[in-house]
């Protein structure tokens, strides 16, 4: 027997539909928003919703977790992503989400220290 669809209006779903924009907004500033990456992304929703039925108090979680999965399968697959557009010289790298659990998660260059973009705004660095 199949579970019940999802109700698209309660909390939970509309933190995961906002958090599957944000993601696949930065995946298409990076141009890498192809069919088998946006499937990376779907299935770390999937994953989340799970995870937030389980703890829903970490509903204000997801988005950064989700970027964590993305970016996490994406290395497994393809490579580091998203690249550091800060340094400019030295060995190419990844930029990691923080904070690691919590609200508010933003791409940052841990090399240098320094908040690059809000998830969901890598199309705005560098205009």
């Amino acid at each position: 027997m199949n579970a019940p669809d999802p109700d698209p209006t309660s909390h939970l779903e509309q933190a995961l539909h906002a958090a599957r924009a944000l993601v696949l907004a930065d995946l298409v500033a990076g141009d890498v928003a192809e069919a088998d990456v946006v499937s990376l992304v779907e299935d770390a929703v999937t994953h989340r919703r799970w995870w937030v039925g389980q703890w829903p108090e970490g509903v204000e979680f997801v988005a950064g977790l989700i970027a964590q999965d993305v970016q996490d399968a994406l290395l497994d697959k393809y490579g580091r992503w998203p690249l550091c557009v800060v340094c400019g010289t030295g060995e190419p790298h990844a930029l990691d989400v923080e904070p690691e659990l919590g609200a508010d998660p933003h791409w940052v260059c841990g090399k240098a220290g320094v908040v690059v973009a809000a998830v969901g705004s890598l199309g705005s660095v560098g205009r």
